[in-house]
């Protein structure tokens, strides 16, 4: 039985790569801090039962990340490696920020979180390589 032989296309940082990545982030947590700061206020006036939060910061997070891409991506290649990333990115940003908030991290982060980020990140990127005008 003969193998083949597979030849993966060489990853190459670039300029481009790098920018999409961090335009694509920094939208994404822009929009989630928008999203929970208005949540926020929603909550302030309307009593919203604690089991719902979680169902609700994971759309934020959803949309977050997807609208990032979509948004951020502007060089339609390796959008799920870029997607990634940005998943990466904005999960630990959004740890961060808890932390910087909250003075402690005694949040439920774990492994789910992080692997959820990872996947929304990359399905993101790929619909955003795969969508809009300036598809290659």
């Amino acid at each position: 039985m003969k193998l083949k032989e597979i030849n993966i296309k060489k990853f190459k940082l670039d300029k481009a790569t790098v920018t999409d990545v961090v335009r694509a982030s920094l939208i994404a947590i822009i929009i989630s801090l928008t999203a929970v700061l208005i949540l926020g206020i929603i909550m302030k006036f309307v009593d919203i039962s604690s089991a719902i939060l979680l169902p609700v910061n994971q759309v934020i997070k959803v949309i977050s990340v997807l609208l990032g891409c979509i948004l951020g991506i502007k060089c339609k290649t390796r959008g799920a490696l870029k997607g990634l990333v940005v998943g990466a990115v904005y999960t630990l940003a959004s740890i961060l920020i808890f932390w910087i908030v909250n003075g402690s991290l005694t949040g439920n982060f774990g492994v789910v979180d992080a692997v959820s980020g990872l996947i929304i990140g990359a399905v993101s990127g790929i619909i955003a390589v795969n969508t809009g005008k300036n598809k290659i």
